[in-house]
């Protein structure tokens, strides 16, 4: 008797994938990590704050997945390398990782904003990963996001008036997006939801009493280029397929378990990097 395989549920299909690239994120995807799993990764997640200095948030656990085997297990997981790629294609790259916890009762928000501003790459072609730590929805400052965004093109920032905003450089709710149109993420512990870098999105204060934790991951097709002149520290990890470009430096896996990785603290400039052109394009809703 034949063997039937069965369909991989982390194979995006037709319509998914027609989603993602019309509207710019998506939600529903199957869990990557069972509860028993999550529960092991978060009884780990100490041992790398406990690596943070005085005066430092985990915030500033940034792109430690090049020196941490515990974070690079998570960004190398097939499941979720599987859902990449049906976005950017078979061949794409892992360069950053991040993490965003807020803790019970605390007023940090992250206004809205565009990743692709932030970051000087070029072409836009990243796909951001947000992998729940925790249960998130709208009472614990689940992120928000503007459907349709992406395709306005990137819009120029400004300073942030909000005090408790964790971004410096932010867009103002006006005539080219109303906050009105935003979708609420609601993820459960071991879900990931996708974002494209151009999508504008932001999330509230968390004045809950449960824990919002996440790790975002981006990867990016291996047609995108570092500038780096201005990123010297920039390297990445083939995740899948091949470089035929040869625009990016790639870095050896981790060996330690919790590592630091210490990096120079770039802060975007006000007009952007001016690697992809910057319009206050009308959005397609």
């Amino acid at each position: 008797m034949a063997t039937v395989t069965a369909p991989n549920p982390y194979k995006l299909t037709a319509a998914q994938s027609k989603f993602y690239h019309e509207r710019g994120y998506l939600l529903g995807l199957p869990p990557v990590y069972t509860p028993a799993e999550m529960a092991g990764i978060n009884a780990e997640l100490p041992n790398l704050l406990a690596l943070l200095r005085p005066g430092e948030t985990p915030g500033d656990i940034r792109e430690w997945h090049h020196t941490s085997t515990y974070l690079y297990e998570i960004v190398m997981n097939p499941k979720i390398l599987d859902l990449v790629e049906g976005i950017l294609g078979p061949n794409f790259y892992v360069w950053g990782s991040h993490f965003f916890i807020k803790e019970p009762r605390t007023p940090g928000t992250v206004p809205w904003h565009q990743d692709a501003y932030y970051w000087p790459l070029s072409p836009c072609n990243t796909v951001t990963v947000w992998v729940a730590f925790d249960d998130v929805d709208e009472g614990n400052g689940g992120m928000k996001l503007i459907p349709g965004s992406h395709r306005g093109g990137l819009m120029k920032h400004g300073q942030t008036a909000d005090a408790n905003a964790t971004l410096s450089l932010g867009l103002a709710d006006g005539s080219d997006f109303s906050a009105a149109d935003a979708v609420q993420f609601r993820l459960k512990a071991g879900e990931v939801s996708l974002h494209d870098d151009r999508a504008i999105h932001g999330s509230q204060g968390n004045p809950s009493d449960r824990r919002r934790a996440g790790l975002t991951i981006r990867y990016s097709g291996t047609n995108v280029k570092a500038d780096l002149s201005v990123s010297p520290d920039f390297v990445a990890h083939l995740c899948r397929g091949t470089d035929t470009y040869g625009h990016t430096p790639y870095a050896p896996a981790p060996t330690a378990r919790y590592a630091r990785k210490d990096y120079r603290r770039n802060e975007a400039p006000a007009d952007g990097y001016q690697l992809n052109p910057t319009e206050p394009a009308q959005i397609a809703q």
